[in-house]
């Protein structure tokens, strides 16, 4: 017997770390496997991943995204490269690519960090759209990578503030993407009424 055909949209995602000493086999990187762990767990839709480890080189950064984007990734997302030091130019690979800034996920993201850490003012996440595609920046740790993504829950996983993530499927409609469809007990995704789509028999 044959497996059933999902009912949900398949869809292509980039997942990108970015790291010196990760992309030379220094160290393990952490930030492809959070990546591919939380989209997994969040979302319905079938995933096709497009991973990538690469050095902080921002002309390299910029082409990975710009060959990730022409592959047909709906959404991409990097780890690393995003903070104040000098090897990190992941927000400037990533403007140089837009057609246009999202500055909206970069303030929210770093609300949700300054819950837990001061030095989340240091953070230069941004978020961009090229053609059909929409590119976030997001810490390099997978704890943060996670918090970023889902938000702050209280004890009884009431929601307190909002993760990025919840704006993620209505932004890729509006672009012309697949329709995304979250799983409630990881994140919520929020539409307009107009905007969702009622469920198929």
């Amino acid at each position: 017997m044959s497996e059933p055909v999902s009912s949900h949209d398949a869809v292509k995602i980039g997942i990108v770390s970015i790291s010196d000493r990760a992309s030379t086999g220094v160290y393990e990187d952490k930030g492809l496997p959070a990546l591919q762990d939380w989209l997994t767990r969040a979302l319905h839709n079938p995933i096709t991943f497009e991973s990538r480890l690469i050095p902080d080189e921002q002309d390299g950064i910029s082409a990975t995204l710009i060959e990730l984007v022409d592959a047909g990734c709906s959404l991409v997302l990097t780890t690393g490269g995003t903070g104040p030091a000098l090897r990190d130019v992941t927000p400037e690979a990533t403007l140089a690519v837009a057609h246009k800034e999202m500055p909206g996920f970069g303030e929210q993201m770093r609300q949700i960090s300054l819950k837990f850490v001061p030095t989340a003012i240091l953070s230069r996440q941004v978020a961009v759209i090229r053609d059909q595609s929409l590119i976030i920046n997001l810490p390099g740790q997978p704890k943060a990578i996670a918090e970023t993504l889902e938000g702050l829950k209280d004890a009884d996983g009431k929601q307190i503030v909002p993760g990025i993530f919840a704006a993620v499927p209505y932004c890729v409609d509006l672009i012309g993407g697949p329709y995304l469809e979250t799983r409630d007990e990881v994140c919520k995704a929020f539409r307009p009424k107009n905007a969702v789509r009622t469920a198929k028999p």
